[in-house]
């Protein structure tokens, strides 16, 4: 098990010429990032990839998951990979450098992880979220970044190690739009706002962007939030908590997958008075919960609590075995002491 480790809250910590240079002294590069992925991650992989690629390296970009169908249109060079042991296990042992993008724990790889563990090259960890583990060589991390995508605007601004264009702004919007909540959470700041205008000025289409992750959703996606907020209810004291859950009959059902409830536990927070969401998820093999919550209530630490992480306001854990009936009254009992 490994140990989380903090990061202090300067910004700009990340040491960008040394991010450039394991990036221009190697050759051969292995992109991953987490579990269902979200457009963060897909396009930050996307975006080093088009930086690498212009240095001329050899990349691969390997992901557990299958990239979600309404984030398909960002990889147009379709470079992105589901991983495949028999496939794709030796190149961990055959490319000089493996980089995790947007994610701090190693268990967040599923059924990647023993290949990544395994493997003796150099292993890279580009992340903004909090309490980061122990799990590679060497740590690009700064929670005061919005989106990793932000980190790597920064290291071509910072080192110039190429010139933004089209392709990579197109990905680093897509980043920044998504996990600022379309510019409307907590880090959605003046440079941010500075950063978007130069990603415009590069041609990239905001409404574009938009449309395709958010207005090309499936009927089964629909049918399931129907379902999530049928089951929505309010629990504890004042009733600020708001939680809802999601069985794998209800996937069965209305044929929607993992990746259609990306945003669903947002809408517990807009019931009046409830300040702390909750969305727990019936896995084929274990669950998941996904928290969010206003103001300086911390979830991060409630998520922490069983083994997950995230961001103050936005976190999550995954359960790989476990039973959900089990643990929905434990969590929101923990929960409700964050109300303090």
């Amino acid at each position: 098990m490994f140990e989380p480790f903090l990061f202090n809250d300067r910004i700009n910590m990340i040491d960008f010429e040394k991010l450039k240079s394991i990036l221009t002294e190697n050759n051969s590069f292995l992109l991953t990032t987490h579990v269902n992925p979200d457009a963060d991650a897909i396009s930050s992989e996307l975006a080093l990839y088009f930086i690498l690629k212009k240095l001329n390296k050899q990349v691969f970009i390997i992901n557990h998951s299958a990239t979600p169908y309404n984030l398909e249109f960002l990889d147009k060079e379709k470079q992105m990979q589901k991983y495949d042991p028999a496939l794709h296990d030796k190149l961990f042992n055959e490319v000089d450098v493996i980089i995790c993008l947007d994610f701090n724990r190693a268990n967040r790889l599923a059924k990647m992880q023993n290949a990544f563990m395994n493997s003796k090259k150099l292993k890279v960890c580009i992340d903004h979220h909090q309490d980061s583990e122990k799990f590679a060589d060497h740590f690009f991390v700064d929670q005061d970044y919005s989106a990793t995508g932000h980190i790597i605007y920064d290291l071509i601004k910072k080192t110039s190690i190429v010139k933004l264009d089209y392709n990579i702004a197109y990905q680093i919007y897509a980043a920044i739009m998504t996990d600022t909540g379309s510019f409307r959470f907590e880090r959605t700041t003046p440079e941010i706002h500075r950063i978007i205008a130069e990603l415009l000025e590069l041609n990239v289409d905001p409404s574009e962007i938009f449309d395709e992750i958010y207005d090309h959703s499936k009927i089964s996606k629909i049918k399931l939030l129907g379902k999530a907020l049928d089951s929505l209810t309010l629990y504890g004291n004042g009733n600020k908590i708001g939680y809802m859950t999601l069985r794998r009959k209800e996937f069965e059902e209305t044929g929607a997958i993992e990746s259609d409830t990306d945003g669903f536990v947002n809408f517990s927070l807009s019931v009046e008075g409830v300040c702390l969401g909750i969305l727990f998820i019936e896995l084929k093999e274990g669950f998941k919960v996904s928290f969010r919550s206003k103001g300086a209530i911390p979830v991060n630490k409630l998520a922490a609590e069983f083994g997950g992480g995230g961001h103050t306001n936005a976190s999550g854990v995954r359960f790989f075995s476990e039973n959900l009936d089990e643990f929905v009254d434990k969590i929101l009992s923990r929960a409700e002491k964050y109300l303090a």
